[in-house]
């Protein structure tokens, strides 16, 4: 069995308020990473002016009291700039959002054994936690 050297990977357009996201959400990053349950790969920020122009910085473009010393990242340059612009149609102006690539860590193994036994992922889908919570609160 060949032993993957990442397991799955999802791109996630995260939006937040004002020009950065908050500590609070940097700290629930982390501790994703720490508990080994995801590896960040790659992250962009990116805002559209009221005037609906749009603007991308990438993570080592960032001014010096900006940086993000506590996240490493995996992959830069992973989210190609079509991408970014793609994800960001759906962004209003005056906002701002991250690209983020995630290694879904914890599937990794399962990946690499699913593989090695000639299986394969038919079909995935992500369904956004907001939506379950209001289902099942509806339904409840």
């Amino acid at each position: 069995m060949a032993d993957f050297t990442y397991g799955p990977v999802e791109i996630l357009l995260i939006s937040f308020d004002g020009d950065r996201p908050g500590a609070a959400l940097g700290d629930a990053l982390r501790d994703l990473i720490d508990e080994k349950t995801i590896t960040l790969l790659d992250l962009i920020f990116v805002s559209r002016s009221m005037e609906g122009d749009l603007r991308i910085v990438e993570v080592e473009d960032l001014p010096e009291k900006a940086q993000l010393p506590h996240l490493e990242l995996g992959e830069l340059g992973l989210a190609g700039l079509d991408d970014v612009e793609e994800l960001a149609v759906e962004l209003p102006p005056g906002t701002s959002a991250a690209v983020l690539v995630v290694e879904l860590a914890w599937a990794r193994h399962f990946a690499s054994v699913l593989a090695a036994s000639g299986g394969a992922v038919l079909h995935q889908e992500r369904i956004p936690a907001a939506v379950v919570n209001a289902v099942l609160d509806a339904a409840g």
